[in-house]
């Protein structure tokens, strides 16, 4: 297991790195008028999910992967994959730390998010990634104005924001995301998020995606990548949380 499988959960936000640098809140409710985005954003300080995730990518499989995922709101992401019942990963992510642990490589990365966006080519916020995670729609930033369409029970919602077309499809009796597209007009990539399964959260009664569909298309048809996460239990502020994170001796420092 590569420490890029885990980064597979951060490679939605490379794209929308140059068009959201501005954090991204956690709850957006605007009034249900024919010119107001209608998003309801989950709402809580701490959020546990367990679940699933098959990922892919360049033709490396992870399937059936058991997936736990901790979140205190706006400060701190915590998420460990395994695999028949043995931890292979696990990554903390806070607003000026991403650090991931190896355990079959015996290797750990550490770093800020300058750091990670120097890795990756592009930059990448905590805000964006926590958004991500949760299917929280996405606003324009400042100085955009959105163009809004209702088809039946779907409201369109597109924007450019630099070289990026942003387009989120809400579902507006339960103003929830279920369709993220963003394409890179200039290398011609995609990306592509699909939210369902959406059931009410105890005991908030917030409707929250159990089923994340995420893909990375690029133009010419190489590094594909994907992820399918379910989750079976997912709970807000039941307890406050802890997000366990050290480095055993004899671990290697990935560069």
């Amino acid at each position: 297991m590569s420490n890029r499988f885990l980064l597979l959960f951060l490679v939605a936000t490379i794209t929308l790195g140059s068009c959201a640098r501005k954090a991204v809140p956690t709850k957006i409710v605007i009034p249900p008028t024919s010119n107001a985005v209608r998003a309801n954003n989950v709402e809580f300080r701490y959020l546990s999910a367990k679940g699933k995730a098959q990922i892919e990518q360049n033709g490396n499989k992870l399937p059936n992967a058991n997936l736990t995922l901790r979140i205190r709101r706006d400060s701190v992401i915590w998420i460990s994959v395994s695999v028949a019942g043995f931890e292979g990963v696990r990554a903390s992510i806070t607003q000026d730390s991403v650090r991931v642990l190896n355990k079959l490589q015996r290797e750990y990365y550490v770093g800020d998010f300058a750091y990670l966006s120097r890795q990756l080519n592009v930059p990448v916020s905590f805000a964006q990634v926590q958004a991500l995670l949760l299917g929280n729609y996405l606003p324009a930033t400042n100085g955009t104005e959105p163009t809004i369409t209702t088809e039946g029970a779907m409201q369109r919602i597109q924007y450019n924001q630099a070289s990026l077309f942003i387009e989120q499809l809400i579902e507006m009796s339960l103003g929830k995301l279920q369709k993220l597209s963003v394409r890179d007009e200039a290398s011609k990539n995609n990306l592509l998020v699909d939210y369902s399964d959406f059931r009410a959260l105890t005991p908030t009664n917030q409707s929250f995606a159990h089923s994340t569909m995420l893909q990375v298309q690029q133009a010419n048809g190489q590094n594909k990548s994907s992820a399918a996460i379910n989750y079976r239990n997912v709970d807000v502020d039941t307890e406050r949380l802890d997000f366990p994170f050290s480095v055993p001796s004899g671990y290697v420092r990935k560069k």
